[in-house]
């Protein structure tokens, strides 16, 4: 495991930040970041879910053959991508031999290859792949963020770690807030973990959401348009539910929404 102050590109932390033990440390760290800095900082070293702790160190640890010689970041990941974003993506958790291993959401593992492609292809990433912290890739315009830091067992977290993990992504969302127009949310999990959080930001949420649906539409009275779309998972990309085009259709219509001329939009897919 890369400890905080390591030097690593992904790392906000140092030793003396603060290290929440229990989801009430978790809501008072969370609520009390006076920057995005910090708060990506603290939820880098949390420790408040026992089980996710154990797990991500046990990967961290014995490690993929594959990645037998690579150092594991073993660690909560936090949000990535510039603080004056107008297009947020919501996805899980990390997986455990791509974000716990990296650092970085989506870095790493095939889910990540699906998704960066299609943010090169909408002009949000200024490369097609991401497999490493270091490897230059930049997000323009768009943050990454998830419901759970920390990489879960079978990909599952429990209604109670998901909880416990929810006023960091609160906590994000009240920097995002400004700027964001539309947030992407992929997969079923996160639509759910989504409005609860958007509900203690402050955000006037409708009575009434939609069920997860890829393509759905919810706009937030004040707030950003929430488009729902299917996870970039190896269970939907193999199994072609969802395909290239319906992914970069979710993209175009997250510029469409946040005032982006159409040329800077998504190319049309080969």
């Amino acid at each position: 495991m890369i400890p905080a102050g390591s030097g690593h590109p992904n790392d906000r932390a140092d030793p003396m930040t603060p290290v929440a033990g229990d989801a009430t440390d978790v809501g008072r760290l969370a609520a009390g970041a006076p920057t995005l800095v910090h708060l990506d900082a603290c939820s880098s070293v949390c420790r408040a879910c026992p089980r996710l702790v154990s797990w991500r160190e046990q990967v961290a640890h014995t490690r993929r053959a594959a990645f037998a010689a690579q150092p594991y970041w073993g660690r909560p990941v936090t949000g990535w991508g510039p603080a004056d974003a107008s297009i947020a993506v919501v996805g899980l958790a990390p997986a455990a031999h791509g974000g716990n291993r990296t650092g970085r959401i989506f870095t790493g593992d095939r889910s990540g290859d699906w998704l960066f492609r299609a943010l090169h292809r909408a002009g949000l990433a200024s490369q097609p792949d991401s497999t490493s912290a270091d490897d230059g890739q930049t997000l323009r315009d768009l943050r990454i963020t998830l419901p759970v830091r920390c990489a879960p067992p079978a990909n599952k977290p429990t209604t109670d770690e998901r909880d416990t993990c929810a006023p960091w992504l609160v906590a994000e969302w009240r920097f995002l807030r400004p700027t964001v127009r539309a947030v992407v949310v992929l997969g079923g999990y996160g639509w759910s973990a989504i409005w609860p959080v958007l509900r203690a930001a402050g955000e006037a949420v409708p009575r009434r959401v939609p069920a997860f649906g890829h393509g759905v539409e919810v706009v937030v009275d004040g707030g950003p348009t929430v488009l729902g779309c299917y996870h970039v998972s190896q269970q939907n990309t193999f199994t072609g539910r969802l395909t290239e085009p319906m992914l970069d259709a979710v993209f175009l219509r997250a510029r469409q929404l946040t005032g982006a001329p159409a040329e800077n939009g998504t190319r049309p897919h080969p």
